[in-house]
């Protein structure tokens, strides 16, 4: 999945998957609900074991106002039957109502023809559901500066193939792209891959736009660019990433993506982001544009005197919100020389609810890209390794479940995600 589970202090990302510490002992409920519990965790597991989309009905006219929830990793179900059976069922209940919240899709390697087709199977199935699917695509070349989650095609033309069949496998169906998770935030100029001419970065931008004149103009289909997040980099430096990106042929911007800064903190700063475009694009320098270090009635003031456009008229954006619900981990001072707080930090818990109504006019959808319970990557925090030094264990590779930090999530979770 993404690289973006690091704050990017260090310049580096994690793309797939999240983890936390090492999990808390379960709780055994009392004998008011353990049925009804054992029955739903039973069902789950059984249904993320073998789930596939279903078969193809005709779509609804109407546009989705729901979310959909894509079949869980088969790990979580596993882990929920093994909970069920060691009688930890409030534990089994908080996994499940996890796994069983709406989630992106996550698409970052195949074949033409095996993406066209995964992507058309989700987008069907969604239809069916009347639910929107939120796909997730992570195949650019030069993927997270080659490290936890490296990957993706091996240049720009099989990149732009593969972007050709997500738009075969899209057609005319509802469908939120979420486009390259730390493709803007983290270039190839951040991690020292590129040439002395900046070709990499050229490269970047150019793979980046062709993506969104490919998606954005689909019936039922809005693109939203990489952002990074408000402890990363400035409102001055990521907006002209953005607009060097196609963001103007785009609907708007991600922001989070596989990591924890809050709720308010992100608003503000998808705020500011959405702000300075504007200015921007009515002949201003970005230069000039508050950032989120800036006081807020300084700001504020500025905004007021500069940018007239109307929310409507303005570049939206949504939020990953999957594992915030504890905001950032902050590392102990001076034990880690790379305290990668980005990479499985401990004690955080999965954030607000998925949803379409966000009460902001400029913020489309509040999401859970990042998949809960996926791991980061094997994070040493600047030791020898190979054990975690936070966890006392190793991490699993990005990606792969992680069962310690799915119980965190649960344990930590703000909203809680059962009674």
């Amino acid at each position: 999945m993404t690289a973006n589970d690091r704050t990017k202090s260090t310049g580096s990302t994690d793309r797939t998957g999240s983890t936390s510490s090492a999990g808390t002992p379960g709780r055994p409920l009392t004998g008011r609900r353990p049925l009804a519990i054992v029955a739903a965790a039973a069902a789950l597991a059984a249904t993320a074991l073998t789930a596939t989309p279903a078969q193809a009905r005709p779509a609804h006219a109407s546009p989705p106002t729901a979310l959909y929830t894509p079949p869980a990793n088969p790990d979580a179900g596993r882990q929920i039957l093994d909970l069920v059976r060691h009688r930890k069922l409030a534990d089994a209940a908080g996994v499940l109502a996890m796994t069983a919240t709406p989630q992106a899709v996550w698409y970052g390697g195949g074949t033409p023809d095996e993406v066209r087709a995964s992507v058309r199977q989700t987008v069907v199935d969604a239809a069916r559901h009347h639910a929107l699917p939120v796909l997730a695509l992570y195949d650019i070349p030069g993927r997270d500066c080659s490290q936890y989650s490296a990957g993706g095609a091996a240049d720009t033309p099989q990149y732009e193939a593969w972007i050709d069949a997500v738009r075969a496998g899209i057609g005319s169906l509802p469908a939120t792209v979420v486009l390259e998770p730390d493709s803007l935030a983290l270039l190839p100029s951040d991690c020292g891959q590129d040439d002395a001419r900046g070709s990499r970065t050229a490269e970047r931008y150019t793979e980046i736009h062709y993506a969104v004149d490919a998606l954005e103009p689909l019936a039922g289909t809005k693109v939203y660019l990489d952002a990074g997040h408000s402890g990363w980099h400035s409102v001055n430096d990521i907006v002209p990433r953005l607009l060097a990106g196609g963001v103007g042929d785009a609907t708007g911007f991600f922001l989070n993506v596989s990591n924890y800064r809050s709720d308010s903190e992100l608003a503000w700063y998808g705020k500011l982001i959405s702000s300075c475009l504007s200015y921007v694009s009515a002949g201003g320098a970005a230069a000039d544009c508050p950032n989120q270090w800036w006081a807020v009635n300084d700001a504020q003031a500025w905004l007021d005197a500069h940018v007239h456009a109307a929310p409507s008229a303005m570049k939206h954006f949504v939020t990953d919100t999957s594992r915030n619900g504890q905001g950032p981990w902050t590392p102990p001072s001076g034990v880690y020389s790379d305290p990668q707080d980005w990479c499985n930090p401990p004690g955080r818990g999965t954030g607000a609810r998925p949803t379409l109504d966000t009460g902001d006019p400029l913020a489309d959808a509040e999401l859970w890209v990042k998949i809960p319970g996926e791991s980061d990557g094997q994070c040493t925090r600047g030791t020898p390794g190979p054990n975690d030094p936070e966890r006392g264990y190793q991490d699993p590779p990005a990606g792969k479940w992680f069962p310690q930090q799915a119980l965190e999530l649960v344990h930590n979770a703000d909203p809680r995600l059962v009674p």
